[in-house]
């Protein structure tokens, strides 16, 4: 009623009339309950909006207390979508590893280094299933995982994940596959084959699963070093590598170093400074090609291990870091061989190749942690580290037909070194429901100090060394057995070349001369 007053006499006066409306001392008191009631009214709307607007549209700060059980599932899903083409992916490698592989060998070992890598693709699913896979993810202690052998036991998802557990397993498996492949290519041309089969069952069955569970498995000392009870807990850091620097190309590098000293250097192989030099590659055109596979397979291999479709920025973040490190270590190490390589002034496509392959290796474990342009300078730096990796080997005298140690051994240990001086502090992890940047990694010249980098060290340092002894003594003890067990291939088989040696055939094989071949022009003519 006392608004209707108030509107009635408002609409009878005129604007400057307004102002002499009087009320009344009861009217005064009306009109105040009335305002004072309306904002109490609105403030107890706003609290209730903010209690319950978090519980139908969910934010980061809420996501994992409010998903349904029907939104998890959704999640879990498209992880699950989001692993499985990221390990197909990282399997098509294999057509890179082999196209590679294949284009810096010699003619007459093709169909061997062909043969090679299918029987270890082969091989490792079977060993990987068995016991690789129990061995490195299933729970045990600090340094072997001992349940799930077979997969059986296994549970539905792997831990955390929200991904089955046989999802988890072909992605891994692709891992496995690629450090298996890695460590032929610096034993190329020189290697028996019935040798390989026994070293392989060693790096795939054990050495790779064993020594990666220390640094991804869910107790591995590694993983743990840096909490209490644990290795160096006043570190406050544990060892990271998000993708494989370490766990996949450290490992398959330094065995493939291991076994290329073992064997010694191909039959008739002059080294540089002692006036020779490496023999060319038969076939640049299937390296380039392949070298473009392993990089279209590293989309799969690294922004993949976020095993997180949810995670849109760091997949992103993953994605171009990856591109960006495979760019600028290609452009590096093309120009160092331009400036300072054996056939100075020129642009060596093989340098090219390695550069940006290392680059990728480099990035692989830093890429989830490290800005665009940390990306582009570690890539650069590895670029320079395979260039002078390949000019190190060429001098100690070690036969490494393609670059393999430089390209994974070494790259794999600058990037993960590299972690502990790039990584930028804004990101901590990925998650089944999406990033969890409570705990952002820093890096030395990111204000973050050195007991990140300190980690990595340590950790780095403790696979190479241990990986080495043993691929080492594995390598010898193989070399003594006789043949045709032994690692290295009768005199007579090298010289012949393995295809023809070992498998029976040639990769291009010479046409058988028709009849027609043995007449002169003028005879055809005739």
């Amino acid at each position: 009623m006392l608004l209707k007053k108030l509107i009635h006499q408002m609409s009878r006066r005129s604007d400057s009339s307004v102002a002499m409306i009087r009320l009344t001392k009861a009217e005064k008191w009306r009109l105040g309950f009335t305002i004072f009631s309306g904002k109490i009214i609105g403030v107890l709307l706003v609290i209730i909006a903010i209690k319950m607007l978090p519980g139908i549209i969910a934010t980061s700060a809420y996501a994992g207390e409010t998903y349904t059980p029907h939104e998890t599932i959704l999640m879990n899903t498209a992880n699950t979508i989001w692993t499985l083409v990221a390990a197909f992916l990282v399997f098509g490698m294999q057509a890179g590893f082999v196209l590679l592989e294949a284009g810096f060998a010699r003619k007459r070992e093709t169909v061997n280094v062909l043969m090679e890598c299918i029987f270890d693709t082969c091989l490792c699913g079977i060993l990987f299933w068995a016991i690789g896979y129990a061995f490195m993810f299933s729970a045990g202690n600090g340094f072997i995982g001992y349940h799930w052998f077979f997969l059986m036991g296994a549970p539905e998802t792997y831990m955390a994940t929200g991904i089955p557990i046989l999802a988890h397993w072909i992605f891994q498996y692709a891992f496995a596959d690629t450090c298996s492949t890695i460590v032929s290519g610096a034993m190329i041309g020189r290697t028996g084959f019935r040798g390989d089969i026994l070293y392989s069952i060693g790096i795939t069955g054990f050495i790779y699963p064993i020594v990666g569970h220390w640094a991804w498995g869910p107790d591995g000392f590694l993983a743990l070093m840096g909490t209490p009870g644990h290795l160096f807990a006043n570190l406050g850091q544990g060892f990271r590598d998000f993708a494989g620097s370490t766990v996949v190309h450290t490992i398959g590098g330094i065995a493939s170093l291991a076994g290329a000293i073992v064997l010694g250097p191909r039959l008739g192989r002059i080294f540089k400074r002692d006036g020779g030099g490496m023999p060319p590659a038969h076939n640049l055109t299937l390296a380039a090609v392949g070298g473009f596979i392993l990089w279209f397979g590293w989309y799969g291999f690294n922004p993949g291990s976020t095993l997180s479709a949810v995670d849109m920025q760091g997949i992103g973040r993953v994605a171009t870091n990856t591109t960006l490190a495979a760019c600028a270590g290609g452009m590096s190490a093309m120009f160092f061989a331009l400036w300072f390589g054996g056939t100075k002034g020129k642009f060596d496509l093989g340098f090219t190749i390695n550069g940006f392959l290392g680059g990728l290796v480099a990035i692989t474990c830093p890429c989830y942690w490290v800005s665009p342009l940390g990306a582009i300078i570690l890539g650069a730096v590895a670029g320079l580290v395979a260039f002078i990796g390949v000019n190190a080997l060429e001098w100690f005298r070690i036969d490494d037909p393609i670059g393999a140690v430089p390209v994974h051994g070494f790259c794999g240990i600058w990037g993960t070194l590299s972690l502990g001086l790039f990584a930028t502090g804004q990101f901590g992890a990925s998650g089944a429901t999406g990033a969890d940047n409570s705990s952002p990694v820093a890096g030395l010249l990111y204000g973050g100090g050195t007991s990140v980098l300190k980690a990595q060290l340590i950790g780095s340092a403790t696979i190479t060394i241990a990986t080495f002894a043993i691929a080492f003594i594995l390598m010898w003890v193989v070399k003594q057995l006789p043949q045709p067990w032994n690692l290295r291939v009768e005199e007579q088989g090298e010289i012949l070349g393995l295809d023809i040696y070992e498998h029976g055939t040639e990769a291009y094989p010479v046409q058988e001369p028709t009849e027609l071949s043995y007449l002169t022009s003028e005879e055809i003519l005739a």
